[in-house]
């Protein structure tokens, strides 16, 4: 068995239907996992393909519809995950943003913040909450890996809403870490542009190329980084090769990080 590997492993990834979240659960099935537990909010029929994906990789895929910002959903999701006995790997990966100009303070409105927050702090919360007895269940502590973001880091992003509630999801990380050792570890990935349609959103399609384009020619690594980059390094948290890792935040950017002076001093 690979040091690696996700063998054997019961996971549960939110937001699973498409992009960097089906990317994850193949990349867990890829690396041996015998259950995938896929969650979407609306998107079934992109998760049925996500599902389809992983069974051809070999593992059990179990799809399951909720909203992460609802507790009750949270609950469901995780109940989900209750006739295998144990989750290994709990991937927060549901989120949501507000496309708005940071310069531009009314574009925003608290509702906008409230509807942010609600999905990418409050669900991964109460996904963990939900989740809890499940990873404490598992033979290794349980493993809970959020997706936050650079733009959480370093304040950049496509809304103040969306860069403040990365900013807190890892400062959450942080907390939950501390207060759920030693049974849970728990880390956050902080991807940079990832090559998706969700970065698209909103957006015409001359502005999205534009947007690629400078992503790859300001990162040092002189990539736009594609969803498969990124599950490779979020599923190495969940690992059992970084079973002694916790409370970590790692850069997952291609070094766009380097060119924001904060972070040059870090």
């Amino acid at each position: 068995m690979a040091e690696g590997s996700c063998e054997d492993f019961v996971v549960v990834v939110t937001g699973a239907s498409t992009g960097l979240g089906r990317a994850i659960a193949l990349e867990t099935a890829r690396q041996g996992a015998k259950v995938v537990v896929i969650n979407y909010a609306r998107s079934q029929a992109e998760a049925e393909e996500t599902a389809r994906l992983v069974e051809a990789q070999g593992a059990q895929a179990v799809l399951v519809q909720g909203d992460v910002a609802a507790d009750d959903d949270c609950k469901k999701i995780a109940a989900a995950a209750r006739p295998f006995g144990r989750i290994d790997a709990l991937f927060n990966n549901a989120g949501v943003t507000r496309f708005a100009n940071h310069a531009d303070l009314d574009a925003v409105s608290a509702q906008d913040f409230f509807d942010v927050y609600a999905v990418n702090v409050v669900g991964a919360y109460q996904m963990v909450r939900a989740c809890r007895a499940l990873l404490e269940a598992a033979p290794q502590p349980g493993a809970v890996v959020n997706t936050a973001s650079i733009a959480g880091v370093v304040g950049i992003g496509s809304s103040v809403p969306y860069a403040a509630s990365k900013g807190a999801l890892t400062t959450m990380t942080l907390s939950l870490a501390r207060a759920l050792a030693p049974k849970i570890r728990v880390n956050a990935v902080c991807p940079g542009f990832i090559d998706t349609p969700w970065f698209g959103k909103g957006l015409p399609e001359a502005v999205v190329d534009h947007i690629r384009a400078s992503a790859a020619s300001v990162t040092p690594l002189r990539a736009a980084s594609t969803p498969d980059d990124i599950a490779a390094s979020t599923v190495f948290l969940a690992s059992r090769a970084s079973r002694h890792v916790t409370g970590e935040t790692l850069l997952v950017d291609a070094g766009s990080h380097l060119g924001f002076a904060p972070m040059v001093a870090r």
